[in-house]
C-alpha cells in the first residue's frame, strides 16, 4: 500500500490568492459592511420628519411620548430583524449553500433601501420602521453566513485573519455612517433619507460580482457530494492543482459526519460531543454584546461634552473614535495568526473590564476633579481598543472553527440568536439601568467581562492552525466522548490509517507521492 511505501500527501502552505482575497472583500463589503452601516446610520437622522408627517396628517404636533416610542421602534426593529435573520441561517445555508444564501440575502437589503429612500416622498414614517426590520434580517443572515463562508474558503493558516475581515467591514460601515452623518454632509433634514437608502449600493455590487466566485468547497464535497466541483473550486482558491491534502482532510471530516448526519438545532442542543463548544459560543456571544460596548457609545457624547468639547465638534470626535475602532480591527487581522485567538480574547475582555472599572471611578469624580473628564475620554478609547482586538471579531472566527460541517449551520443559528437577543436586551434595559444606577452601570459590565474572561481562561482552547477535526478532538476530551468515524465506529486515531488505506483507491484516488513517511497534516 502507499503507506507501506512511505508515501505521503503533501500539504503545501497556502497563500492568499487573488480569487480568495476578492471573494473575501466582495462578500464582506456586500454583506458585513451593511450590518455596521445600519447600526450607526439611525443615530444621525433627526426624528423631525416624524413630527412633520404627523402634523400634516392630524393638524396637531406629535406628543413627546409617542415620538419617543416611534423612534425607539425604529432603532429596536433592527436587532429584532437580526434575530429573525439568525433563525433563518441553518435552513438557507443547507438549501442554497453559503454563497447562494449571501446572494439571496441581498433582497433584504435592496428592497428596504428603496423603501427608506422614498419614505420622505411617501410621507410615511411607518415605512422606515418596517424597513429597519427587513434590513435587520439582512444583518442577521450576513453576520453569520459571511464568517461561515470565509471560514470554509480559507486554508487553516489564514482562517483567523480572513475570519476577522467581516468584523473589519462592520467597523468600516459604522465609520462610514458616522462620516456621512456629519451635519454638513448628509446628517441633516434634507439628506438623511438618502443616507438611509445608500445601504442598497453594497448589496447591488455583491449581487453583480459574487456569482463569479466559488461556492464553499466543503459545502459542495461534504453536503452535496460533488467532489469534482469541490476540487475545481479549491484549485481556483489556492491557485494550485496540488489540493489533494486539503481534500483528504475534508474526506476525513466527511466520514465522521456520516456517523452523525446533519444536525438540527434541537439535535445540537442534546449532543454530548458538542456540549462545551455550544456553551462556549453562547458565553462568548453574550459576553460580546453584554460587555457594555453599546453603553460606552451611548455615554461617549456626554463624556466628550463634559471634557469641554464643543457641541458641534462632538460629531468629529465620535468619527475619531470610529477610526480607532477600524485601525485596531485591522491590527487584529495581522496579529491573530501570530498570537492566536485565545490570547486576543483574554486581552480584549481584560482591557474592557479594567476600562469599565476606571470609567466608573472617573465618572464619579468628574464634577469635582477638573482633569477627570480627560481620564473618562481615555477610558472610552481604551475600551474601544480592547473590544476591537478580541470581543468584537474573535467569537465569529471561533464559532466557525469549533464545529464540523454538519453542526456548523445550527451552531451559527444559536450563536446569532444569542448575539441579537443580547443586543436587543441591552438596547431595551440600558436606559433604565442608566436612570437607576448612573455611572455604576459600568460595574455590571465589568463583572460580565470578568466572568467571560475566566470562562475563556478555563475552557476555551487555542484553535490556531488546527483542522476542524483536530479542534473537535480537543473538545472530545472535555466532553468525555470519542470522535467516531463512519468505518466501523473506530476512534479518530485508528480511523486515519483505515481511511488512508481504503478511501482513495482506484481511478479517482488522490495522487500520492513524495519522499519520507508519515502524514504531515495531523
Amino acid at each position: 500500500t502507499s503507506n507501506k511505501q512511505g508515501s505521503t500527501l503533501k500539504s503545501v502552505p497556502a497563500r492568499l490568492t487573488a480569487v480568495l482575497a476578492l471573494a473575501t472583500l466582495i462578500s464582506a463589503f456586500g454583506s458585513s459592511f451593511q450590518y455596521g452601516y445600519n447600526v450607526a446610520v439611525i443615530n444621525s437622522p433627526s426624528p423631525r420628519f416624524y413630527n412633520t408627517t404627523y402634523l400634516e396628517r392630524y393638524d396637531r404636533p406629535m406628543e413627546e411620548n409617542l415620538l419617543t416610542l416611534l423612534w425607539s421602534l425604529s432603532v429596536s426593529m433592527y436587532p429584532l430583524g437580526g434575530l429573525f435573520g439568525s433563525l433563518m441561517v441553518a435552513p438557507l445555508v443547507n438549501k442554497l449553500g453559503r454563497k447562494g444564501t449571501l446572494l439571496f440575502n441581498n433582497i433584504f437589503s435592496i428592497v428596504p433601501a428603496v423603501m427608506m429612500g422614498v419614505s420622505e416622498v411617501a410621507k410615511s414614517y411607518e415605512i422606515i420602521i418596517v424597513s429597519r426590520f427587513i434590513v435587520g434580517i439582512c444583518a442577521g443572515l450576513s453576520s453569520n453566513v459571511v464568517p461561515m463562508y470565509l471560514g470554509e474558503l480559507s486554508p487553516k493558516n489564514l482562517r483567523g485573519a480572513l475570519g476577522i475581515i467581516p468584523q473589519l467591514f462592520i467597523t468600516i460601515g459604522i465609520l462610514s455612517a458616522q462620516v456621512l452623518g456629519i451635519r454638513n454632509i448628509l446628517g441633516n433634514s434634507t439628506g438623511w433619507t438618502l443616507m438611509l437608502g445608500l445601504t442598497g449600493i453594497p448589496a447591488v455590487i455583491e449581487l453583480l460580482l459574487l456569482p463569479f466566485f466559488p461556492e464553499s468547497p466543503r459545502y459542495m464535497l461534504i453536503q452535496r457530494g460533488d467532489e469534482k466541483s469541490a476540487k475545481k473550486a479549491l484549485q481556483r482558491l489556492r491557485g494550485s492543482d496540488n489540493v489533494d491534502a486539503e481534500l483528504w482532510e475534508m474526506r476525513l471530516e466527511d466520514q465522521s459526519e456520516k456517523a452523525e448526519g446533519r444536525l438540527s438545532v434541537l439535535t445540537l442542543l442534546s449532543q454530548r460531543s458538542l456540549r462545551w463548544q455550544l456553551v462556549s459560543i453562547v458565553v462568548m456571544n453574550m459576553g460580546q454584546q453584554l460587555s457594555g460596548v453599546n453603553a460606552i457609545y451611548y455615554y461617549a457624547d456626554s463624556i466628550y461634552a463634559t471634557a469641554g468639547v464643543k457641541q458641534n465638534d462632538i460629531q468629529y470626535v465620535t468619527v475619531g473614535t470610529g477610526a480607532v475602532n477600524v485601525f485596531m480591527t485591522i491590527a487584529a487581522v495581522f496579529i491573530v495568526e501570530a498570537t492566536g485567538r485565545r490570547l486576543l480574547l483574554l486581552c480584549g475582555f481584560g482591557i474592557c473590564c479594567g476600562a469599565c472599572v476606571l470609567l466608573t471611578v472617573a465618572l464619579y469624580f468628574q464634577e469635582s476633579v477638573t482633569w477627570m473628564p480627560y481620564v473618562s475620554i481615555a477610558c472610552v478609547i481604551i475600551y474601544v481598543i480592547g473590544h476591537a482586538i478580541g470581543p468584537s471579531p474573535i467569537p465569529y472566527v471561533v464559532t466557525t472553527e469549533m464545529f464540523r460541517q454538519s453542526a456548523r449551520p445550527a451552531a451559527f443559528m444559536v450563536a446569532g440568536s444569542v448575539h441579537w437577543l443580547s443586543n436587543f436586551t441591552v438596547g431595551l434595559v440600558f436606559p433604565f439601568m442608566e436612570r437607576g444606577l448612573g455611572s455604576y452601570s459600568f460595574i455590571i459590565f465589568s463583572f460580565i467581562c470578568l466572568v467571560t474572561l475566566i470562562y475563556i481562561l478555563l475552557v476555551v482552547p487555542e484553535t490556531k492552525g488546527k483542522t476542524f477535526l483536530e479542534i473537535c478532538q480537543m473538545f472530545a476530551k472535555r466532553n468525555k466522548v470519542e470522535i467516531k468515524l463512519g468505518d466501523g465506529d473506530l476512534p479518530l486515531k485508528e480511523s486515519k490509517e483505515s481511511l488512508k488505506m481504503s478511501t482513495f483507491r482506484g481511478k479517482e484516488a488522490f495522487a500520492l507521492g513524495g519522499k519520507g513517511g508519515g502524514l504531515n497534516m495531523f
